[in-house]
């Protein structure tokens, strides 16, 4: 038996989400989520990243780290096709696989040097939840990792959908300007499971320090409350 393939964490994702609940399903699909790579002290070498300025999108191999199972199976339910269809591992992206490791395509919006941290990399498109500890950043390089006339098999037929969505006035104003755009992205993404359609059903996820509360009916999601999560802890 060949010995384990040794696997250093290299960097961890800043993001607004803190929990799995409400990010995006693919890299990509909402370009306005930035985030930011920290490099772990023992790669914070600025020759490490010579040239990377030089490239507009990455690649990032990165683990799903709260996934918890004692063994693989060679079939899973993809959430997207209402979680009753079984499908083959490798068929899918699911994190529940024999190594659970996640590939994302991302924007490099720019390269910043941050006092005690070393050069970090401004990211958008990314479906990273915060914390994620990244394995391995390569250059996306369009010549041969753009496919146009790729087929994206069941998975493609899911993602013309797009829910309306009612933010209030009054619930919009508490988040940050600048962090509005990519929530509002990620809530018509329709955060839910497929196979939850309970329009009274309440949901709610974590985003930018905020507990942000919805429900969905006839496809419309409404956000029904903000909570800041401090207020939460006290």
């Amino acid at each position: 038996m060949e010995a384990p393939l040794p696997l250093h964490v290299i960097a961890r994702m800043q993001s607004d989400f803190t929990t799995k609940f409400g990010i995006p399903r693919q890299s990509g699909l909402v370009p306005e989520q930035t985030g930011t790579i920290v490099f772990e002290p023992e790669y914070r070498d600025a020759n490490a990243l010579r040239g990377i300025e030089e490239f507009s999108h990455l690649w990032l191999i990165w683990g799903f780290s709260e996934v918890r199972q004692e063994r693989w199976s060679p079939m899973v339910k993809p959430p997207r096709l209402g979680g009753n269809r079984r499908m083959g591992v490798f068929a899918t992206r699911s994190p529940f696989r024999p190594n659970p490791l996640g590939l994302s395509s991302v924007r490099l919006e720019g390269v910043e040097i941050r006092k005690g941290l070393g050069r970090v990399l401004h990211v958008s498109g990314a479906d990273l939840m915060d914390g994620t500890p990244i394995y391995d950043i390569k250059p996306y390089l369009s010549f041969t990792d753009s496919h146009p006339d790729a087929q994206d098999g069941f998975a493609g037929e899911r993602y013309s959908y797009a829910l309306a969505v009612e933010f209030p006035e009054e619930w919009l104003r508490c988040i940050p300007a600048e962090k509005r755009a990519a929530l509002l992205a990620s809530l018509a993404q329709d955060p839910r499971p497929a196979y939850q359609d309970d329009p009274e059903q309440r949901y709610g996820f974590e985003y930018a320090g905020f507990d942000v509360r919805f429900r969905v009916r006839e496809g419309v999601l409404t956000v029904c409350e903000v909570v800041p999560l401090a207020a939460l802890s006290r």
